[in-house]
């Protein structure tokens, strides 16, 4: 009996469910075919659960309608069916004898976008279930940023019947679904590219790094800056970083983060394989897990306390960090996915005093050091 359960086990290990996400003509139906012929030559078998809210768009279902009621009992069959789909797909991945993923046209947290919070929760408690349960069914989101901000020229509502919203709107929508996401331990935003193999390559590699296939080390630019205004649509939250005690060539952390009266744990391991690939893993924590593993936390280093403002700009993904402790007075802007080869879309709020990409002083490892 032991030896089958740690065989179902072992199964249910090999199974990653990712969601594919983004804004108004972000490139995901591209993205998706992409992803289904990569993996699949690396033996993966690749599961596709469609976008649901299209599927109900294109049997009758309006939600741009004034009727209450009708809406609200259209987005719940929405979610309803959403998260059977998926349970019905991982039953199926569940009885093969081979590394499966699955990718999900969006998520159960994407429909939260589109209503007020109070519909929000009164859908999900008649559904039996909450925001919380909902993202933890998700190893990794991946969010495509929309056409409509910083690659304008290639919006189009053509390719999809459904879509009616102008740019203003979709770059509204595309804050709004990150916002959903926020507090994923792997929520990774796509930045756009003017060349968009560049987005797609993005988008296998963190589907590798959530399957644990060894990745390139790459620095994201990072920058000594000076905040002189508002940041608009930013999503601001509160981080508190501890290093842990570990073996040589591998890095351990806890990271803390709220906002909004929110919280989550998350516990990050970074292990060298080679001198230029390295092994990432994430995974989400209780609070009881977090403090018993604070024990091992590294005597050598002070936790890093900073607020995070995370927002995109033109196209581009940007987490600025004002460090309050153990230093301060240090605001530092890191790029997520901008290549070697392309230009940095620096806001007109944001002052660059240095840049120090690749600087290992000003790594959180070493800003961390007790001196």
């Amino acid at each position: 009996m032991l030896i089958f359960v740690q065989n179902i086990c072992n199964i249910m290990s090999d199974i990653k469910k990712i969601v594919l996400t983004g804004g108004p003509c972000a490139g995901k139906t591209t993205a998706l075919v992409k992803v289904i012929e990569h993996f699949s030559s690396l033996g993966y078998k690749v599961f596709t659960i469609p976008e649901i809210p299209t599927l109900f768009s294109q049997s009758g279902m309006d939600y741009l309608t004034r009727n209450h009621n009708f809406f609200y009992e259209g987005e719940k069959a929405t979610l309803a069916t959403q998260l059977d789909l998926e349970d019905r797909f991982m039953t199926m991945a569940q009885q093969l004898n081979q590394p499966t993923i699955i990718i999900c046209d969006r998520g159960a947290m994407d429909i939260s976008a589109y209503m007020k919070p109070q519909m929000w929760d009164d859908i999900t408690a008649q559904v039996g279930t909450n925001t919380q349960q909902l993202k933890e069914r998700y190893d990794a989101v991946l969010h495509l940023v929309s056409a409509a901000d910083g690659a304008e020229a290639y919006y189009t509502t053509a390719n999809n019947s459904e879509r009616k919203e102008g740019l203003e709107l979709a770059r509204e929508l595309d804050k709004k679904v990150i916002n959903a996401w926020t507090g994923h331990p792997h929520l990774r935003v796509i930045n756009n590219h003017e060349d968009f193999e560049k987005k797609i390559l993005r988008v296998l590699k963190e589907i590798s790094s959530v399957l644990g296939l060894p990745q390139p080390i790459q620095e994201e630019k990072k920058y000594i800056v000076e905040l002189t205004g508002e940041i608009p649509n930013c999503i601001e939250s509160e981080i508190f970083q501890t290093y842990l005690v570990t073996d040589p060539q591998c890095e351990a952390r806890l990271r803390m983060r709220t906002w909004n009266g929110k919280r989550v744990n998350v516990h990050t391991t970074k292990k060298r394989v080679s001198d230029t690939e390295q092994i990432e893993t994430e995974r989400q924590i209780s609070n009881n897990l977090y403090d018993s593993l604070m024990g091992q936390a590294d005597p050598y280093r002070q936790p890093i306390h900073k607020i995070r403002k995370s927002f995109i700009w033109k196209g581009q993904y940007f987490e600025l960090d004002n460090y309050l402790s153990p230093i301060s007075h240090l605001e530092i802007l890191e790029t997520k996915g901008v290549t070697d080869d392309e230009d940095v879309n620096f806001p007109p709020f944001i002052k660059v005093i240095e840049n120090i990409t690749g600087n290992k002083k000003y790594y959180n490892y070493n800003l961390a050091l007790l001196h």
